[in-house]
């Protein structure tokens, strides 16, 4: 279960930075192009993807915390919570 929380929160975090450059380069762009609907509109596209993926961030986080949660409650005898 820690291996596929560790594994997942990677993949996301690899993908946030991704976008985050991404979003970088389109700024940048922008700057020099202010006029160019299409760049201004590939900008919001990934801004949005990037507030999307934060947001599944902290979902992930408490899915996480809860599932350590119920195992710490129903599993206390054999269960040992990693350190």
């Amino acid at each position: 279960l820690m291996e596929a929380h560790l594994s997942r929160d990677k993949a996301i975090k690899s993908c946030i930075k991704e976008t985050s450059a991404a979003v970088s380069q389109l700024c940048v762009e922008r700057a020099k192009n202010g006029d160019d609907l299409s760049i201004t509109k590939q900008l919001r596209k990934e801004q949005t993807k990037l507030k999307l993926m934060q947001s599944e961030l902290n979902v992930e986080e408490v899915v996480n915390d809860q599932s350590l949660k119920v195992f710490k409650e129903r599993c206390r005898i054999h269960y040992t919570p990693p350190k």
